[in-house]
């Protein structure tokens, strides 16, 4: 089955997808880490508080004096000051390094939960300590009780804190970088493309008659397509009888007046359209299969600029570049049309096909490796390797990058290259 090979072209074919009968696990979420931080930092402050309040009460056990209790509990509290200045601060530094290092479109750890709930729990921590400082003010003896949990809940806080630096300095070396990256990249791959090359489906229905093709432009300020919410573009389609064709693809920057999508067969208000699409400030993994390998080119080509020179980087790189380029080789990428549960189609998302993994993974690494036979040779052996699993239809696309890589490498690495030519397929 033929495939267009522009990012923004729509699929050819009339294969249907279950987008719109089922939702799978991570298809689609609006992501509300912002609300989440939020709440849980008020959840950890008020139970904070109630422990605050409750524990003091508790009377059972040795006792000891009150006074110096209180002292404990205010060193504990404001001491998680400290540990909130030395979270932003690590956040600043590894972001910035990141940024500077792989990529500015990286965000792992500052989007890494670990950050916004160890700051939550230390608000907590803070809160109990000044509210139970406080309630045993006027008190001689208390129980031993209250210093033990204040003591616990600041190993806590030190354990949190550990993990955090653990988990930064890890985002801040190469090999857990990619790892991550090429992690998230699986499991969008394995929630978007079911389905093997070439795996026969039913046809799907002729949709509503053609009718007048109504454009529906992007009035917003200028946003990244995030997420398109698909079984809900279904439900809205099917509701108005019309069929909706996409013209921006999940990873696009939308600007005002841009064209957001063609409605057929009826008339959809723009903001139940609108509605069912998620947009925000930069590029997410959450359904946008191109992401991965963007960061992955751009983490080489940084590595083979002047100023960094470091082809070794590259190579590994391009250990993963093939590792996902060879998990797409045998699925199915046609998953544009998606019907309703009568079979019509009613949604067509532009969505990316094979020939744009391999010029976002092999192109500009390759001219930007023309001085590093070292890459090159990486670029040729993955080359090869893809060639082998792909099915025929899409080996010529992977044969020209192959000659190219061979044509250049023969021509300004003629000693270093002859050894390990072969004849190409």
């Amino acid at each position: 089955m033929a495939e267009r090979a522009d990012h923004g072209g729509e699929p050819r074919g009339a294969r249907t997808r279950p987008w719109g009968r089922r939702r799978p696990p991570g298809l689609f979420h609006r992501p509300r880490r912002a609300m989440r931080a939020e709440l849980s930092q008020l959840i950890c402050a008020v139970v904070g508080f109630g422990l605050g309040l409750a524990v003091p009460e508790v009377t059972a056990g040795p006792q000891v004096d009150a006074g110096r209790v209180v002292n404990l509990l205010f060193t504990v509290g404001f001491g998680v000051v400290s540990l909130v200045s030395i979270i932003y601060s690590v956040l600043f530094l590894v972001v910035q390094f990141n940024a500077t290092t792989f990529s500015p479109r990286l965000g792992l750890f500052r989007d890494d939960p670990i950050v916004w709930r160890t700051f939550a729990f230390a608000i907590g921590v803070f809160v109990f300590s000044m509210t139970a400082g406080l309630a045993i003010g006027t008190e001689q003896r208390v129980s031993a009780f209250l210093p033990w949990v204040a003591v616990l809940l600041a190993l806590v806080a030190l354990l949190l804190m550990r993990n955090l630096q653990t988990r930064a300095f890890q985002s801040l070396q190469l090999a857990p970088t990619l790892a991550a990256i090429t992690s998230r990249a699986h499991h969008v791959f394995d929630v978007l493309y079911t389905k093997p090359y070439g795996d026969a489906a039913p046809a799907a229905g002729a949709p509503p008659g053609p009718g007048k093709a109504v454009t529906v432009r992007w009035t917003g300020r200028a946003a990244v397509l995030q997420q398109i919410d698909v079984p809900a573009l279904v439900a809205v389609a099917k509701q108005y009888g019309c069929v909706i064709t996409l013209r921006q693809s999940v990873g696009a920057m939308m600007a005002r007046g841009m064209a957001l999508a063609e409605v057929r067969g009826g008339e959809l208000p723009e903001e139940v359209l609108r509605g069912a699409l998620l947009t925000g400030e930069e590029r997410s993994f959450a359904q946008d299969p191109e992401f991965p390998f963007r960061l992955l080119a751009d983490i080489a080509l940084k590595a083979l600029s002047p100023a960094v020179n470091d082809p070794a980087t590259s190579v590994q790189v391009l250990d993963h570049i093939e590792d996902l380029l060879i998990r797409l080789a045998d699925r199915d990428l046609d998953i544009g049309r998606v019907a309703d549960a009568g079979g019509t189609v009613r949604v067509i998302v532009p969505v990316p096909a094979w020939e744009r993994y391999v010029t976002i993974s092999v192109d500009d690494i390759t001219v930007a490796a023309v001085n590093s036979p070292m890459v090159l040779l990486r670029i040729r052996t993955m080359l090869r390797r893809l060639l082998e699993a792909c099915p025929a239809e899409r080996r010529p696309l992977v044969s020209d990058r192959l000659r190219w890589v061979e044509d250049a490498g023969a021509e300004d690495y003629p000693l270093h290259w002859e050894p390990y030519a072969e004849k190409t397929p």
